[in-house]
């Protein structure tokens, strides 16, 4: 039997959990320093085109992203736990089906084969991947990142994958190429200018006419962290942002307007 006291403070304990806010909507979203998409500014806070995309449209939805720093590799075993919610910038995988929802996002930049300067005539006519590798041939790339379909049929030689640096931070692949652990690196275009201008090397590292050709990036939300519906809330908003120009204002701010 409950005293009136007991029952006094039983009902005062649950005006006062009814007087709490809501639990914040929160979503665990990975980034690592990829600019002008994402990365920190003046302040050490997180910033960028894509962080700017994915907050706009969270916030029309009543959520905020809280932003975690992984490395790709790390960041798909993450979001296949759901210990995060959501991993821009992916490509669409059979494997992936199973542990995760799809957005469709608005950011694509073409990959490139960069080299040290003066090197890019060793290449010819080469403008494949297919033409341009050849055995003994080093190529730097981030571990666990597919390239697009011509480095996805390359990694199935022996000899190509025997040729890979791979590493976590694009940075560190720049300075190995150009002190000459690695003969090429391949990077999108976009980031490219941004970190080759930020480390000095833009006029020792060069764009040769090597394209790797992309397929579109989605984002990936983690099924065990993210139902259905806020997945196809978060689609609404951004189709939402796309008609009434606030994604085009965006790529203004980063890209003036458009993006190669």
């Amino acid at each position: 039997m409950f005293s009136i006291r007991s029952l006094l403070r039983l009902s005062l304990a649950c005006l006062a959990l009814a007087a709490l806010p809501l639990a914040a909507c929160e979503l665990r979203v990975r980034w690592n320093p990829d600019p002008p998409y994402t990365m920190r500014d003046a302040a050490g806070r997180v910033a960028g085109l894509q962080v700017d995309l994915i907050e706009t449209a969270l916030q029309r939805l009543g959520c905020r992203a809280v932003w975690v720093e992984l490395p790709w590799a790390r960041a798909l075993v993450e979001l296949q736990a759901g210990r995060i919610d959501m991993l821009p910038g992916a490509l669409r995988r059979p494997e992936r089906e199973a542990y995760a929802h799809w957005v469709p996002q608005p950011i694509a930049s073409s990959n490139r084969l960069y080299v040290r300067a003066g090197r890019e005539a060793e290449f010819g006519a080469a403008t494949r991947l297919q033409q341009a590798w050849r055995p003994g041939l080093k190529l730097g790339v981030q571990i666990g990142v597919v390239y697009g379909p011509d480095y996805a049929e390359l990694l199935g030689d022996a000899a190509f994958r025997a040729a890979l640096t791979q590493v976590s931070v694009r940075r560190s692949l720049w300075q190995m190429l150009d002190i000459g652990r690695v003969d090429g690196v391949i990077a999108s275009e976009t980031t490219a200018r941004w970190e080759l201008r930020e480390l000095g090397l833009e006029g020792r590292i060069a764009a040769t006419p090597v394209a790797v050709p992309h397929e579109p990036v989605q984002i990936m939300l983690s099924k065990r962290s993210v139902d259905a519906a806020l997945v196809r809330r978060f689609r609404e908003a951004g189709a939402a942002m796309e008609k009434d120009g606030t994604q085009a204002r965006i790529l203004q701010k980063y890209m003036g307007g458009a993006l190669p």
